[in-house]
């Protein structure tokens, strides 16, 4: 179930979504449902409305380390003309030009860094992702820390059709 940590995870994405886009009219996100373990929020910004999918993992590795508030979404901007456009937001900053892999079931995506997110190295394989998220059962994303910190996240896709749906329309 979706917990209240969940919540606030989406809250503060939210956040960090709205600032990185220097988006001054950027308000607090709705949320529009709890789905398994991923929820749909929304909110308005200069560029229109913004919805996404969230998950946060459900588990960290390796365990001795401090890993932050790390997410994995999936935004819809109807008004920009972006549609499922995956994102894995880490707690800390990326290692510069390394490359994070996202594997759903074994099949992998390459993601490029820049501060602390990654985004589908071929925006053509982002349909492919999305599409192998709502078969999926397990999501890997494997990172680097600008400190050379090899990082393992584990994400179920339990709910995310659900929340993906629930985007879906995002007007």
């Amino acid at each position: 179930m979706f917990t209240r940590a969940k919540v606030f995870a989406g809250l503060l994405a939210a956040s960090v979504l709205a600032s990185s886009a220097a988006s001054a009219m950027a308000q607090t996100p709705t949320r529009i449902g709890e789905f398994n373990d991923w929820g749909a929020f929304s909110y308005d910004s200069g560029g229109g409305k913004v919805c996404y999918a969230l998950s946060v993992p459900t588990s960290k590795e390796p365990a001795n380390v401090d890993h932050g508030d790390n997410f994995f979404l999936v935004t819809q901007r109807t008004k920009q003309n972006v549609t499922y456009e995956p994102q894995f937001m880490a707690g800390y900053t990326l290692k510069e030009s390394s490359k994070v892999t996202v594997s759903v079931d074994g099949k992998p995506f390459t993601f490029f860094t820049k501060e602390n997110s990654a985004w589908v190295e071929n925006a053509a394989q982002e349909p492919a992702l999305v599409a192998a998220m709502k078969a999926g059962t397990k999501m890997i994303v494997k990172a680097v820390s600008r400190r050379g910190t090899n990082t393992t996240y584990e994400y179920s896709l339990s709910g995310v059709t659900a929340a993906l749906d629930a985007i879906q329309n995002c007007k």
